[in-house]
């Protein structure tokens, strides 16, 4: 692996379903410790981005073309358990979560040490994800232990999702409709949780509507419209334009 190169570096992507075009060639990076908000109105490609970079965009449903690199290694068309060994972890929209089992078995069923230098050097310096610090991190799992994952609330699901995927001890976490129908005091411990993450060190890629919440805690930003990029630059250069915030997600 390289090091010195950006953890995801997605060039000219292409994506399609059958015969519609869904990405029109989308470049995207993320380097060591950033966080990155992915945005744009409903329809306009940024789950279908996430599901290409993770490799479950395939035949026969789904093509892609272009280039994506995980650590500096050519990553295209690869199956999606691939890109997971390589420090990413994804949390989708609807969470995923296993409804038959309960909370514990939910996290430890994807405990494992990472495998890359930049996780094996947090696990050295005492910064590995672990069962205790999940827990530590999100107090209303640890009152839950014993329930059964269809038996919580949806903010609660997506709470173990996101504990399940930091189990992994990635290097990214991409996390696709972070606060979707959730309640606001929830929604709330949601965004406290993905500031918890950054300053773990972690990059993050997060779609969520709420941009303010968003660009509170991220370094840099990317809008889609209809699959293409329209702005990609600096959270400080995106809240200077108002106006390309009104025209592109409606404020």
């Amino acid at each position: 692996m390289n090091n010195d190169a950006p953890l995801i570096h997605v060039q000219g992507l292409n994506t399609f379903y059958g015969a519609s075009h869904i990405l029109q060639n989308v470049s995207l990076h993320v380097t060591r410790g950033e966080t990155i908000g992915l945005m744009g109105r409903n329809g306009m490609g940024k789950s279908t981005l996430l599901k290409s970079i993770m490799g479950l965009v395939r035949a026969p449903l789904g093509s892609v073309s272009g280039n994506i690199s995980i650590m500096g290694q050519d990553m295209t068309g690869a199956a999606p358990f691939k890109i997971a060994q390589m420090g990413i972890a994804y949390v989708p929209e609807g969470r995923g979560i296993f409804g038959n089992l309960s909370v514990t078995e939910n996290l430890r069923m994807a405990a494992r040490a990472g495998s890359t230098d930049a996780a094996k050097a947090r696990a050295q310096a005492g910064q590995d994800w672990h069962f205790d610090k999940v827990l530590e991190t999100f107090p209303r799992l640890k009152e839950r232990l014993g329930h059964g994952g269809q038996q919580l609330s949806g903010g609660e699901q997506q709470m173990l999702t996101i504990g399940r995927a930091l189990m992994t001890n990635p290097d990214v976490l991409i996390l696709d409709e972070a606060t979707e129908g959730l309640a606001p005091l929830i929604a709330k411990e949601i965004w406290r949780i993905c500031g918890v993450i950054k300053a773990s060190g972690i990059s993050s890629i997060i779609v969520d509507k709420n941009w303010k919440h968003v660009t509170q805690i991220t370094d840099r930003n990317v809008i889609l419209v209809k699959g293409q990029v329209v702005f990609e630059g600096a959270t400080n250069s995106l809240l200077a334009q108002p106006e390309l915030l009104a025209q592109h997600l409606g404020v």
